[in-house]
């Protein structure tokens, strides 16, 4: 039997929401929203779901609506 990699199936995705303007925050903050690739408010992006970009999403939570 083959063992099972890791494909891009069986990471999953998560949906990210940009719904706070950046303006006025941390300069890493907004580098991070630009990691996850969010340029305007209201823009959704769905990403892998991996270990980095939780931790990204965590940092700037309070900016962002998560789904999945």
């Amino acid at each position: 039997m083959a063992k099972k990699s890791a494909s891009k199936d069986t990471v999953g995705t998560v949906k990210v929401t940009l719904v706070r303007s950046p303006i006025g925050t941390m300069e890493r903050h907004r580098q991070c929203l630009v990691g996850l690739g969010l340029r305007r408010m209201h823009q959704t992006v769905e990403l892998q779901d991996t270990p980095s970009v939780r931790g990204i999403i965590n940092k700037v939570s309070y900016m962002l609506q998560v789904e999945g």
